[in-house]
């Protein structure tokens, strides 16, 4: 389903990512591991088109995406549409005068009908258990609120593949508990996640794969999460744990 093949790509003043090949298969769930600045943050947002790299492929079902292809309003609709991204930064992802607002924006964007973009939004606040929240003002909300807004923002255009960029970061017990299960039960629904983690108490029995970036911003590691998660003189070694 996703396909990079010698990805690089820097920022002005520093490399990002470097040489990266890395397959998933649609319906996985794989978590990326690595220390700060090892390049996970770019990675997920390449993979969601908002940066595009200096060399190499990334093929997504067999389509090529490239800067100058998204420039296409109808292929980036479609993509767009079927890949939605969670950053780990809510206020980054939140701008509407109401919650409902903010999760009918998306398929408001894709022109569905009003009763339809309703009922979406509906759905997804009734997921996350946030209904009462409809008439509030995002940025009135606590830490979690706004997390789970912002997940429902990305449901709300029902995507075949959730980019989660450290879920967990920042919140309470509870909620982490909640998001964990959400995101299990996502993904027995069929779809794929890919995910950053720090998090790995509360990310336990979400992901079957893991993939590991190293302080070079290269992977290290493609393999079972569990094995990665057990090799400790492995994980220290490249300053996860």
């Amino acid at each position: 389903m996703i396909d990079l093949t010698d990805i690089s790509y820097s920022y002005p003043d520093a490399p990002a990512l470097s040489n990266l090949d890395l397959h998933i298969e649609r319906g996985e769930a794989v978590a990326v591991m690595g220390p700060n600045g090892s390049g996970k943050s770019t990675l997920l947002k390449l993979l969601n088109g908002i940066v595009f790299p200096d060399s190499g492929s990334y093929r997504y079902d067999g389509e090529e995406i490239t800067q100058r292809r998204l420039k296409d309003p109808k292929l980036a609709k479609t993509f767009h549409q079927r890949i939605g991204l969670l950053f780990q930064n809510s206020d980054a992802q939140l701008f509407c005068t109401s919650v409902y607002d903010e999760v009918a924006f998306g398929p408001r964007q894709m022109f569905l009908e009003e009763d339809e973009v309703d009922r979406r939004v509906r759905e997804c606040l009734g997921l996350f258990d946030i209904e009462a929240l409809g008439a509030r003002v995002p940025y009135h909300l606590s830490g979690g609120e706004k997390r789970k807004v912002a997940f429902a923002c990305v449901l709300s255009l029902n995507p075949d593949v959730l980019v989660l960029d450290e879920p967990m970061n920042g919140l309470d017990p509870r909620t982490k508990s909640f998001l964990r299960q959400t995101i299990i039960e996502l993904n027995r629904a069929g779809k794929t996640i890919i995910c950053s983690t720090h998090d790995f108490k509360y990310v336990e029995g979400v992901f079957k794969k893991a993939v590991v970036l190293s302080d070079g911003h290269r992977i290290v590691r493609i393999g079972p999460y569990e094995d990665t998660l057990a090799d400790e003189p492995f994980l220290r070694a490249h300053n996860i744990l």
